[in-house]
């Protein structure tokens, strides 16, 4: 046997090995990003010791620097170090596919019924109003944690719900960031260490310039083509591009992208976020679920590889150029305002539509106040809560 022979063989055992295992963590990833990390950390770092802590630490940091799911770029960067762009590929094929199934299956069945006025499809808005609750907590704490900061979610909060665009939404980003880089330019950063990438710095910036590209040229074509394919994909695309603070941001920007424009009703929308809590995995395969209702399961499909793109151009372009933009602070400055902006547009989406759809009555918000509580206090893993959500609002119909 030559010597490429069994370069091949090692190379395919090893984007094997690195299937199973995140197809595994795929299977069994519950309760958001944050428990993710966590899960990847006691597999990658501490069973199978593909990287050391500091490198897996650095590679953190960046993700959350990023637009984007957090959880599956870090998911993707490992595979990228163990075996390459390929490994990435597979890292995030494996993480993402059981609930992207789970999701297109639920969107095909719900297709068939008329979910407007079903009483476990209220009980998974009332779900929805915990969960978004909880991340609010927790993203407030952590983002806004002094007055400047709390001023420029309040700024985001009030300009995103009087004035309701995806246009508004990313101004407000800009005007966070600059804000941001104002006030807290002199922060200083005392992390040390540095990541090594298998990406040259060429092919970063090829990966940066396609990522930009794609967000300017989308829209174009789609006003000059009027195709549904490129306006699903572009609606898709831009979302995935602007989410800063995780998954449930993303919700406000798919809302706005599809319920105002008649491709799926608000029942549809909330009833799939619902669904997405139950599953495990990445949030963002919440827009599987969502290409599949408005274009079967092709859309599904089309839908995922839109949202995820800019997450794998943005971790390929960045990470060779991270060492150097991770100490400046500057660049720091300006994260730490987009970061408060987060939580005022989360905040915002938090009322409109979540709340004004789902707690409609006193029984409502005495439903909403036991799921947060099972959630927040009693710690119960978010699969419950759902089936919990679901057989209360079907409960709730008789009252």
């Amino acid at each position: 046997m030559d010597k490429s022979t069994k370069e091949e063989r090692s190379s395919f055992r090893l984007l094997l090995e690195i299937f199973i295992v995140s197809t595994r963590l795929g299977f069994t990833s519950f309760g958001g990003p944050i428990a993710h990390l966590g899960y990847f950390h006691n597999e990658y770092i501490r069973r199978r010791k593909w990287m050391d802590e500091k490198s897996y630490a650095d590679l953190v940091a960046l993700c959350q620097f990023l637009p984007g799911p957090a959880s599956s770029q870090v998911g993707i960067g490992i595979g990228v170090m163990r075996a390459g762009v390929l490994g990435g590929i597979v890292s995030f094929l494996g993480f993402t596919f059981p609930s992207v199934l789970a999701l297109i299956i639920f969107a095909l069945i719900v297709q068939g019924f008329d979910v407007s006025n079903a009483g476990w499809i209220h009980g998974l808005k009332i779900v929805a109003v915990a969960v978004v609750a909880h991340a609010i907590l927790g993203m407030a704490k952590n983002l806004t944690p002094d007055l400047s900061r709390k001023a420029i979610a309040l700024l985001a909060l009030v300009v995103t719900l009087l004035w309701q665009t995806s246009y508004t939404q990313v101004g407000m980003i800009l005007l966070a960031a600059l804000v941001g880089f104002l006030l807290y330019r002199k922060q200083q950063d005392e992390s040390d260490g540095s990541v090594h990438f298998p990406v040259t710095r060429r092919f970063a910036t090829i990966c940066l310039v396609l990522f930009f590209g794609l967000l300017i040229l989308l829209p174009i074509l789609r006003e000059f083509t009027a195709s549904n394919w490129i306006a699903l994909f572009d609606s898709f695309y831009r979302s995935g591009s602007l989410v800063f603070g995780g998954g449930h941001v993303v919700l406000p920007l798919l809302e706005r992208e599809f319920v105002p424009t008649g491709w799926l009703s608000e029942e549809a929308f909330l009833a799939g976020y619902g669904a997405a809590q139950a599953v495990p995995g990445p949030l963002f395969t919440f827009a599987a679920y969502l290409g599949a209702v408005m274009n079967g399961w092709t859309g599904g499909i089309l839908a995922t590889i839109a949202i995820f793109l800019p997450a794998f151009l943005l971790i390929l372009g960045t990470l060779p150029f991270w060492d150097s933009l991770r100490r400046n602070p500057k660049v720091k400055g300006a994260l730490m305002g987009v970061n408060a902006a987060v939580v005022g547009i989360l905040i915002s989406a938090f009322y409109q539509p979540i709340w004004t759809s789902s707690i409609l009555a006193p029984i409502d918000f005495a439903f909403a106040a036991i799921l947060f509580s099972m959630l927040v206090y009693w710690k119960l893993p978010p699969w419950i809560i759902v089936v919990t959500g679901a057989i209360g609002g079907t409960l709730m119909t008789f009252f």
